[in-house]
């Protein structure tokens, strides 16, 4: 598993991935709902599983901590769309 760091002042988590290189999902929170704006993984390592990799990364973090997530990062309403195994913590608008 790829270190996560929790930035709680920034509301960001942060994802190793290689080398200094780190994805970041960015949220905003309303309660126990991490509202995910956008998620982003450097140009250099896009293209390569990266995406994915910071959703299993991240998910079992929030799954943790007993918070939902509601997306409105195109990119993570797609993931959780394709993966019914995370259904569980979503909530909707």
């Amino acid at each position: 598993m790829h270190e996560v760091t929790f930035n709680q002042d920034a509301n960001e988590f942060h994802v190793l991935l290689e080398g200094e290189l780190s994805a970041v999902m960015k949220f905003e929170r309303d309660g126990d709902v991490f509202i995910v704006t956008s998620t982003k993984v450097p140009e250099s390592l896009q293209g390569k599983g990266y995406g994915k990799v910071m959703m299993e990364s991240v998910l079992p973090v929030i799954e943790s901590m007993g918070v939902k997530v509601l997306p409105k990062c195109s990119f993570v309403v797609s993931y959780l769309e394709r993966n019914p195994q995370w259904q569980h913590l979503r909530v909707e608008n």
